[in-house]
């Protein structure tokens, strides 16, 4: 046998080694396909011969701290359709559109579209018109049940809450729109199941196809801080506030001062997260309903900042309770006059009489004591000009300027709440710390979350995941300093001008506030303030604290005294009663507290009216533009404490009625429409105001101390309602008054 020459054993081997290489190639080409691109193809050949329907998560429910239901997830169901699978889409269309009050022709164009493979139908319809097309047993249609959010007590906690979407993309369920729904919704959305069937290339179901459930993971349980209860005492008060004075906005918010909860928030304007304003303008204008502004708006705070300036300068010892000061109505500061609020100011005082009567030169000067390093030293330890770290997406730092362009008249007006910007949830965490020992505590809504837990008998219960636990920020003054601000607090209330938050048997301290509102340049806008109370109790003991502002109320008088003290007076009442906190009628809780009852004297002439509270041991403010009181606040019957102000809301009296008139009056009285403008010179500014208010006058001010001059002149017949400019200076100086004020 002849051996192969030479040349085809060289072909051999090449042939050998091509086989080879291809072999190896091919080695190499289906491992990476099946190691590489292995995962990627096995999906799409799963959505091939696969199909799934989304099975929503249940929402987790949201409860107060005392396990009352305030958001929970119902269940609708949605129908969908599989076109491929839809054998006549024409009758189909037919019989199914006026079920779902559905356009026929509309509907017929989805279910002959193949191209999709899968369509909703109709989204979150009743279980009675699901159950109606279910009984038709088309094949093609799928039915699942979607979340549907709901809110049991409306618009009650609303800005705490916040609401959520209408309707999700499928597979995500409800999603999170502001408030605690959206700070912890990746908590609350839980994630979504499915089930998987078996189709053929077309879509078509197989003959022995057997669904796969994959059953969703619900959402956890969440447990807030907020009482049910005293969310509605507080909102109770604030939509009596709205009805009487018509605000522009109203922030509210009740806390734990030792331990940073917080126990009732809201705000006004308010929505129903049932039917939140998603239509409403504009996403600005939308906001003006749905944002916390406890946390989310800066404003001035006015003389409520006034207990951080107090209890710095006590702190670091430049004041102490037997200081004395006199306040002439004005300080200098820097070339500038910076007015009290009171005309002709409060004269010799001691400290804690000046925090009483909220005297402006007296703040200024604590600031001016404190200078600028250790002043925005406490500013930085009580948290302002930083987010406290609310549990609240979006929470603003409030708005303080630079130190190092800060000058002394800058520091001045920041001592007594003005040339600063604040959150309201900054200032009652800030004085929570001034009250509480001296801790500055963080402010927390959300307590615990907890799991759903099935056991195998079908029972449901929850287990704690994670715990909320008051959390101490710092410690910003000393004990003994805190104890001090509570009782100079409390002489606020039982001797100040926070006489209208006193509560019989309890100890009750506060301070109160007005602040102005500036415009464009920084110029102040006259007759818009923002009144404000912030009260705690028991004194010696807080147990919770509540800040009340109320923004641009509509009425002449706009002192936080009078606008805001009694509404927390009635939320702190109801408060203590529910917590259990028994009042104390003992000789602490009343020494040198005098309780009057407040007179009716509504239908009584101005006159009559104020004869008959001071009759009692009862001041006075006329509101509106008449001499007949229509109106009264506090309201008759009311216990307050000797000197509380009473604010009288009056109405023209009917010509030819007054009492006391009789045919000697003298012929020239004014004609119908007109008065005679009174002699105001030599009053104080309440006074002058008093008495051109009871003839349908207005007071116009300029200065400061006593009436001077006046135009019109006294004697001239003007018409009701008439403007009338009164100059106002101090006895012993015949100059114009400063401009900045702040009141009480």
């Amino acid at each position: 046998m002849a051996l192969p020459g030479v040349t085809n054993r060289k072909r051999l081997v090449a042939l050998l080694l091509g086989f080879t290489l291809i072999f190896f190639a091919l080695t190499i080409r289906v491992g990476y396909i099946q190691l590489v691109w292995g995962v990627d193809l096995q999906k799409k050949a799963a959505d091939q011969w696969t199909r799934d329907l989304d099975v929503f998560p249940k929402r987790g429910v949201i409860k107060d701290r005392n396990g009352k239901i305030l958001a929970q997830s119902a269940t609708s169901e949605s129908i969908a359709a599989r076109p491929s699978q839809i054998s006549d889409p024409r009758k189909v269309a037919s019989l199914i559109a006026p079920i779902l009050e559905l356009d026929e022709e509309e509907l017929y164009k989805k279910l002959s579209n193949t191209s999709n493979t899968y369509v909703w139908i109709k989204r979150q319809v009743d279980r009675e018109t699901a159950n109606k097309i279910r009984a038709l047993n088309i094949k093609g249609l799928d039915f699942t049940e979607e979340p549907k959010r709901y809110y049991p007590n409306g618009s009650l906690a609303a800005h705490v809450l916040g609401f959520t979407m209408k309707y999700a993309e499928p597979g995500e369920g409800l999603k999170g729109q502001e408030g605690i729904e959206l700070y912890y919704d990746k908590y609350l959305k839980g994630f979504p199941g499915k089930i998987l069937m078996e189709t053929d290339a077309a879509g078509r179901e197989m003959p022995y196809n057997v669904d796969r459930y994959i059953p969703p993971i619900n959402g956890f349980n969440l447990v807030l801080t907020i009482d049910q209860v005293i969310q509605y005492f507080i909102e109770r008060e604030i939509n009596n506030v709205v009805a009487k004075y018509n605000p522009k906005k109203v922030y509210a918010v009740a806390m734990d001062p030792n331990t940073g909860e917080i126990l009732g928030l809201a705000n006004w304007p308010t929505f129903d997260p049932n039917n939140p304003p998603r239509d409403v303008g504009n996403f600005e204008e939308m906001q003006n309903y749905v944002k916390n502004f406890v946390c989310k708006d800066n404003i001035d705070p006015g003389s409520t900042f006034k207990i951080i300036t107090a209890a710095a300068a006590l702190e670091e010892g430049v004041v102490s309770l037997n200081s004395t000061f006199s306040c002439p109505g004005y300080k200098m500061v820097d070339g500038q006059r910076i007015s009290c609020w009171r005309a002709g100011g409060h004269g010799h005082e001691t400290f804690p009489e000046a925090v009483q009567n909220s005297c402006n030169p007296v703040f200024m000067e604590l600031a001016l004591r404190l200078g600028k390093d250790k002043f925005y030293h406490y500013l930085d330890q009580f948290g302002f000009g930083q987010p406290t770290g609310i549990d609240v997406l979006g929470e603003e730092r409030g708005i303080i300027m630079s130190k190092e362009t800060a000058k002394n008249v800058d520091l001045a007006r920041m001592g007594f709440g003005q040339a600063i910007s604040v959150t309201p949830i900054q200032l009652i965490t800030a004085v929570s710390a001034v009250i509480n020992g001296g801790n500055l505590m963080k402010p927390y809504i959300a307590k615990e979350l907890r799991e759903v837990v099935v056991d195998e008998n079908g029972l449901e219960t929850e287990r704690v995941v994670k715990t909320v636990t008051p959390q101490k920020v710092r410690q910003v003054i000393s004990p003994e300093t805190s104890k001090i601000m509570r009782e100079v607090l409390e002489s606020v209330v039982t001797d100040g001008s926070g006489r209208n938050a006193y509560i019989p048997g309890y100890r009750v301290g506060g301070k109160t506030g007005t602040a102005q509102k500036y415009g464009p340049g920084g110029k102040i806008i006259p007759n818009k303030n923002i009144s404000s109370f912030i009260g705690f109790a028991p004194a010696d003991n807080p147990r919770v604290v509540v800040l009340f502002m109320v923004d641009e109320p509509q009425a002449p008088v706009t002192f936080g005294s009078i606008i805001a003290a009694p509404y927390v007076k009635n939320i702190l009442e109801d408060t203590l009663k529910y917590l259990g906190v028994e009042p104390v009628f003992d000789e602490d809780t009343q020494e040198d507290v005098q309780q009057v009852e407040v007179p009716d004297v509504i239908g009584m002439s101005l006159k009559e009216a104020t004869q008959a509270l001071k009759g009692v041991g009862l001041e006075y403010l006329a509101d509106e533009s008449g001499s007949i009181v229509k109106d009264q606040m506090p309201k008759p019957g009311a216990k307050v404490i000797s000197g509380t102000t009473v604010l009288l809301y009056t109405e023209r009296e009917v010509q030819g009625q007054a009492e006391g008139q009789t045919e000697e009056q003298p012929g020239e009285s004014p004609a119908e429409g007109m008065v005679t403008v009174p002699n105001v010179l030599g009053k104080s500014i309440r006074e002058a105001n008093r008495i051109l208010v009871s003839e349908g006058l207005m007071l116009k001010i300029e200065g400061s101390g006593i009436a001077v001059e006046q135009d019109p002149a006294p004697g001239t017949q003007v018409e009701e309602g008439t403007e009338v400019t009164v100059r106002f200076a101090l006895p012993s100086e015949r100059q114009q008054s400063g401009q900045d004020q702040d009141s009480e």
